[in-house]
């Protein structure tokens, strides 16, 4: 025999009780699976409808989807309550405290050589010199050709040079930009080129196949070594520090005529002699000498006479006198971008 109305009534009443102590989905569940799934109460009592009088049957099936009815829809609705709770606390978990100290970014800055091109710069700027750039993909004549260097000479070979074709390479050096400045501006001239340089080294702890140079020339009338002497001086002065000497010994560069090499005092022992200076008190910062005849013969495109004429030059690698004054040991770290490495560096 079917159960009678007022059972439905109790389980109806039974489950609203236990659905309204729910406080998870899991529970939720449960309680769904256990009024209403294939061995639950109402689907129980719907099987009971079998046994019922013919004429008390619809009317007690009608009776009872009611109460199924019912039972769902106070399950579908403590689900959104519950799910809703969830969702607040979430949000109330992830409120902005806008008293708590902001995270500062990172900065970003300048990458250490190009600051120190630009304090180079600064310096020969306060000594009347400006600051000219050039193209990186040279002709071999702005490379090599006007600059007094023979065809011959082991720099122009393509094991030492990068060639892209014939007659274009990478540029060596940033000496290209004096032969592109006497060209298009008349004497006096007195710049500086700042820039990036190529060439087939190895790379070690010394040297790199990328690398920055300055280069300088001062072109006019009457301009004599001891001008030379006394900018390179100045400058290293400035540089490195009032209390360290600069000494010049004869050495050969195609472009110059006579050619030095360009020492001073070493930083680290003040010249007693130690590891860094092989003991001598001395380290070699760059080549100098006096502009060749033959390179200033690039002045006649221009009506001038070069015999009028003389000047100086001068180039230095940008990665050693980093390395003196920072006391790094592998240019390896300088070209790596470790952040790390470039926090010690950021002002």
């Amino acid at each position: 025999m079917p159960e009678s109305v007022a059972s439905y009534a109790g389980v109806l009443a039974e489950a609203l009780a236990a659905v309204g102590q729910a406080t998870s989905e899991e529970a939720l569940d449960a309680l769904r699976v256990r009024y209403l799934g294939r061995r639950g109460a109402v689907t129980e009592l719907l099987r009971g409808l079998a046994g019922a009088d013919a004429v008390e049957r619809p009317r007690l099936g009608a009776q009872l989807n009611a109460v199924r009815r019912r039972i769902e829809e106070a399950l579908e609705e403590a689900v959104a309550r519950t799910r809703e709770a969830g969702r607040a606390s979430a949000r109330a978990a992830e409120t902005l405290d806008v008293t708590l100290p902001g995270r500062r970014p990172p900065r970003g800055g300048l990458h250490p050589i190009g600051r120190l091109i630009d304090e180079i710069s600064e310096i020969f700027l306060g000594l009347g010199f400006e600051v000219r750039e050039g193209p990186e993909v040279e002709t071999e004549r702005y490379n090599f050709d006007a600059l007094n260097t023979p065809p011959d000479h082991p720099a122009r070979d393509a094991g030492d040079s990068f060639y892209i074709r014939p007659g274009l390479l990478l540029r060596t050096h940033t000496s290209p930009v004096q032969i592109r400045t006497m060209e298009a501006e008349d004497p006096p001239i007195r710049i500086i080129a700042p820039g990036r340089v190529y060439r087939r080294d190895a790379l070690d702890a010394t040297h790199s196949p990328v690398f920055h140079q300055v280069e300088g020339l001062y072109v006019d009338r009457g301009v004599t070594m001891g001008d030379l002497k006394r900018t390179l001086a100045t400058f290293v002065r400035r540089f490195f520090g009032p209390k360290h000497r600069v000494r010049f010994r004869p050495s050969y560069f195609p472009f110059v005529e006579p050619g030095a090499e360009v020492d001073m005092s070493c930083i680290l022992c003040d010249g007693r002699g130690c590891r860094t200076c092989k003991g001598s008190g001395w380290i070699e910062i760059l080549g100098a000498g006096m502009v060749h005849p033959r390179v200033l013969e690039v002045l006649r495109g221009r009506g001038h006479d070069p015999a009028d004429y003389t000047g100086f030059a001068f180039g230095m690698g940008i990665e050693r006198p980093f390395m003196l004054r920072h006391g790094v040991d592998d240019i390896r770290h300088i070209l790596e971008n470790d952040l790390r490495f470039l926090a010690r560096f950021a002002s």
